[in-house]
């Protein structure tokens, strides 16, 4: 499965709501799963980024509509990367001309 790395940082309605933040995390990660999705794990980050998660989905379009439902509900802003473990690193680079 694909595997992404998603940045969150607060909106002024999600800091104001921070201390509802751990249950949402909870409902996040209930509803991830619902969409067949893994989550490898959640933190509490310091600097530009006030959470940080690592995820493997079914599907690139899966993680997509994941995301744009987290933003939708206005607490979070998010930068979702996709990540490669080292093995598709080393067949990527197979494919250097």
């Amino acid at each position: 499965m694909p595997m992404f790395i998603t940045l969150y940082q607060w909106t002024d309605q999600g800091a104001r709501n921070v201390k509802g933040s751990p249950d949402r995390v909870a409902a996040t990660i209930e509803a991830a799963e619902a969409a067949g999705m893994k989550i490898h794990g959640i933190w509490l980050t310091m600097g530009e980024y006030d959470l940080v998660s690592v995820s493997e989905t079914p599907d690139d379009a899966t993680a997509a509509a994941f995301v744009l439902g987290l933003a939708a509900q206005g607490n979070v802003r998010t930068r979702t990367m996709k990540a490669f473990t080292v093995e598709e690193f080393a067949e990527i680079v197979k494919k250097i001309p």
